[in-house]
């Protein structure tokens, strides 16, 4: 009530806040008669409400970033509703392992392997596919980008680790994103800010910016892909890239915001 003695009205415009509760966004709404929410959030959900609602498809999901521990009811969510799951970024390395694929050093989260498999039988049951990397760039660390070569997943040696998709899984991927009517991306496919393994995010959001010979909707989610996107100059060139972390990956899991919920 404080707060609602500063104006007369209130519209909430901070997208990236909408998941969060607080007196600022929430608590204060009933003390106001005239209230809605602004230009930017109304984009937000136009965008991310109807790639989970009423996607044109082919539906094509990209996943990436370096775990997948945080993104579980996302991923659970969206290989319910997509045609094809991209799986690239650190992530990867932890559904290989559950596959059965020896990874060298590269990141695996061992805690997420039951449910990397539990996606993994989930897709299935939905009949939707997973489409993981097929080859990999490797070094011994993230800082030796010298020592980097490319390999097939089958073969990572012991003593290095894997920081981006190699090239001929960069075209496995954009075989699939060339027929998409919608594309959804969220997480980098390596560690883009790294010189030497940023080809991979840098290809693909070149590819996902050309346009194509039919209509499609290409959104960008998360901090780390919007700041790659933004990197390589290329955020204009997509149909939509989202201001909101958590809150996207709460509304994409088919979850309420409730800073948007309280208006």
């Amino acid at each position: 009530s404080q707060l609602a003695k500063h104006g007369d009205v209130f519209i909430n415009d901070a997208f990236g806040t909408s998941h969060r509760c607080h007196a600022s966004n929430v608590g204060v709404v009933p003390f106001f008669s005239q209230k809605g929410i602004g230009f930017l959030v109304e984009n937000e959900l136009k965008y991310l409400d109807k790639a989970i609602k009423d996607p044109a498809r082919p539906f094509v999901v990209i996943l990436g970033g370096a775990k997948i521990k945080g993104k579980l009811d996302l991923i659970l969510k969206l290989v319910e509703i997509a045609d094809f799951v991209l799986i690239g970024g650190g992530m990867a390395f932890t559904f290989l392992k559950a596959k059965g694929k020896e990874v060298g050093n590269s990141l695996v989260d061992d805690s997420m392997i039951p449910d990397a498999k539990k996606i993994l039988s989930h897709a299935r049951i939905n009949s939707v596919k997973i489409i993981l990397p097929v080859d990999v760039i490797v070094s011994e660390s993230m800082d030796t980008p010298h020592s980097r070569q490319t390999v097939s997943v089958s073969e990572i040696p012991k003593t290095m680790g894997g920081f981006d998709i190699g090239p001929e899984t960069l075209q496995h991927f954009n075989s699939f994103l060339a027929y998409a009517r919608t594309i959804l991306w969220n997480g980098p496919m390596g560690v883009f800010e790294q010189e030497g393994f940023e080809n991979g995010t840098k290809q693909l959001a070149e590819s996902l910016a050309k346009k194509g010979d039919h209509d499609r909707i290409v959104i960008v989610g998360g901090g780390d892909t919007a700041a790659a996107v933004n990197l390589f100059g290329l955020a204009d060139s997509m149909s939509h890239v989202s201001t909101g972390g958590g809150a996207s990956l709460e509304l994409l899991s088919g979850n309420l915001l409730p800073a948007v919920s309280a208006l």
